[in-house]
C-alpha cells in the first residue's frame, strides 16, 4: 500500500499559548513531516501561529468531542490525510521520529484503527490512569487494548468514517471510550504503543469544574448507547462502587450523582448495542466492558 500520510489536529482554548507554540515547534521538527497541521480555537481567536498551520476559530466552545470533530472534518476536506494525530495543546513531542513510527504501524496493518501514545510527565513517569488497561503496573508493556488516551493518539481516517467520529453530546470525558467501543465492535484494533511518547504536565482530571458531573453523565450514556441490556446495570453499579471507594469530596460526590441521574434522565441516541462477540473480544483483551 502507499505510505500513510499523517495529519495533526490540536484543540485549544487559547489559554496555553507558550505551550501550544512549543508543541507546534516539536511537530515541525519531526523527521517525517505531517502533510497538514490544523489548530482549532475552541471559542477563541488564535493570532500569531506559525506559517503553514491551518487555523479554525470557533465562536463557541464545542467541548473536546465537538472540537475534534471540527478538526477531523477540516482534514477530511483536504483529502490528503490517511491518519489523524490528536495532541493536547500543553503536550510536547520529545522525539523526532513519532510520525514516521506511526506511518510504519499503519502501513503494516490495514485494520489498525487507533494507536494510543504513552503520556509521560516532566520526570518521565506515567500515571496509572494513563495506562489504558486494568493491569497498569508496567506502562512500557505494548499491546492491543480496548480504549486509548485522549492526550496523544492516532486515528485511521477510514475508521473515523466507519464509526462516525466523536460523540458531540459528550462534550468532555469518556469520548475516547465511546469511540473505542464503536471501533472495536466494527473489527478495528487499538494498539497501546509506549514508544510513542507525549510529554505532558502531571495533572488531575478533577481540576476541571465540570469533571464529576460529566464523568458520571457520560458513563451512563456509554452504557445506554453501547452495552447489551443485561450489562447496563452491572457496568453502572461497578462504576458507582468504584467512585464511592475513591471517596471524593462531598461537593464532588454531589456533582457525580447529579450527573448520574442526568444521564439516566436525558437520552443520548443512537443506541447501538455492541455484539456479544465484541464483549468476549474485550474480555480476552483484559477489560470486559463492565469494569
Amino acid at each position: 500500500m502507499n505510505r500513510p500520510r499523517v495529519g495533526v489536529a490540536v484543540l485549544t482554548m487559547g489559554d496555553r499559548m507558550p505551550e501550544l507554540l512549543a508543541l507546534l515547534a516539536s511537530v515541525a521538527e519531526q523527521d517525517e513531516p505531517a502533510v497538514r497541521v490544523v489548530v482549532v480555537g475552541n471559542g477563541t481567536a488564535l493570532p500569531g501561529l506559525p506559517q503553514g498551520v491551518t487555523v479554525v476559530e470557533l465562536e463557541e466552545n464545542l467541548g473536546v468531542a465537538g472540537g475534534r470533530n471540527v478538526a477531523w472534518q477540516c482534514l477530511r476536506d483536504f483529502g490528503d490525510v490517511d491518519v489523524l494525530v490528536d495532541l493536547d495543546d500543553d503536550g510536547l513531542l520529545i522525539e523526532a521520529d513519532v510520525f514516521r513510527r506511526i506511518a510504519d504501524l499503519y502501513a503494516a496493518e490495514s485494520r489498525l484503527g487507533i494507536v494510543s501514545f504513552r503520556i509521560a510527565d516532566e520526570t518521565g513517569g506515567t500515571q496509572r490512569r494513563h495506562v489504558p488497561r486494568l493491569r497498569a503496573g508496567d506502562p512500557m508493556r505494548r499491546g492491543l487494548v480496548t480504549t486509548f488516551l485522549g492526550g496523544g493518539h492516532a486515528l485511521s481516517m477510514p475508521m473515523l468514517e466507519e464509526t462516525g467520529g466523536w460523540p458531540d453530546a459528550f462534550f468532555f470525558t469518556h469520548e475516547e471510550t465511546d469511540l473505542a467501543w464503536r471501533a472495536v465492535d466494527r473489527g478495528w484494533d487499538i494498539l497501546y504503543e509506549p514508544q510513542l511518547v507525549l510529554r505532558h504536565p502531571k495533572t488531575s482530571p478533577a481540576r476541571h469544574a465540570v469533571y464529576y458531573r460529566m464523568t458520571a453523565r457520560n458513563r451512563v450514556w456509554l452504557a445506554k448507547r453501547h452495552l447489551p441490556a443485561a450489562l447496563v446495570p452491572v457496568y453502572l453499579a461497578s462504576w458507582a462502587a468504584y467512585t464511592l471507594v475513591r471517596r471524593p469530596s462531598p461537593a464532588g460526590l454531589k456533582a457525580w450523582w447529579a450527573g448520574f441521574f442526568e444521564g439516566v434522565r436525558v437520552p443520548c441516541p443512537p443506541r447501538r448495542p455492541m455484539r456479544w462477540q465484541t464483549v468476549w473480544r474485550m474480555t480476552r483483551l483484559g477489560r470486559p466492558p463492565v469494569i
